[in-house]
């Protein structure tokens, strides 16, 4: 059967996005970008042009400065607040939520290094196959609506954090004149991060439209006005 041109170029961005992630999975980082370019046989221009394309769908976030990935959810190539120890590699992740997400993508055991409500106070989280194995008592808080994630991605990601109440959540909004969004059990996020980044190093990868990320929110017990989305195209 052949494939139209929409479903060619799908799978071009899909063999760029899983050959990221694959080189995070394997190797901890992103080498440069034209060995990326000859693994997958293309030019550094065709490579470009897919990263791209690849970041006006939300596929990843590029440099301000240049075309190269910053930011590969559930991974990110600079240091963050979340750290996710391996047996082998160690990676950054933008938030909380990503790092289950890279729990999920490298299974296994892992340990994800972090702190409550970015602040003093350091925790560890053991994650085995995506499932943390200390998830009572710890809350993540989503102070922005998914809906207004892209308008400013970084912002958003950086306000996805652990707490150990809702009343410290309560507390630390006040003390830093933040919003209250909504707090979901660390379980509940990790259920979120395994259906949400399951496929995501797979050929087969294609971003989330914005109906299927509404389903997988419901499918995860998330269903406030405050998980719903709006408008078309990916999300």
């Amino acid at each position: 059967m052949k494939l139209g041109n929409d479903q060619v170029e799908a799978q071009r961005l899909a063999d760029v996005h899983a050959a990221l992630i694959q080189q995070f999975l394997t190797a901890g980082y992103l080498p440069a970008m034209d060995r990326i370019a000859s693994s997958l046989q293309i030019t550094s221009l065709e490579l470009i042009r897919r990263l791209q394309a690849l970041a006006d769908l939300h596929g990843l976030v590029l440099h301000p400065h240049a075309t190269e990935p910053w930011v590969v959810h559930p991974f990110s190539t600079t240091p963050t607040l979340h750290y996710v120890e391996g047996s082998a590699h160690g990676w950054w992740a933008p938030c909380i939520w990503c790092a289950l997400g890279v729990a999920q993508l490298a299974g296994g055991s892992v340990r994800i290094h972090t702190r409550v409500g970015a602040e003093t106070d350091p925790t560890v989280v053991k994650v085995k196959d995506g499932v943390p194995l200390d998830a009572e008592g710890v809350f993540v808080h989503f102070s922005i609506p998914p809906r207004r994630a892209w308008d400013n991605v970084h912002q958003h990601c950086s306000l996805v954090l652990p707490f150990r109440s809702c009343s410290d959540i309560d507390q630390w909004c006040a003390r830093h004149g933040q919003t209250y969004g909504e707090a979901v059990s660390l379980e509940r996020t990790a259920a979120l991060a395994r259906r949400w980044y399951g496929p995501y190093a797979r050929a087969s990868w294609r971003k989330w439209t914005v109906e299927q990320a509404q389903q997988i929110f419901h499918e995860s017990g998330l269903t406030s006005p405050f998980w719903e989305l709006s408008g078309k195209g990916t999300y």
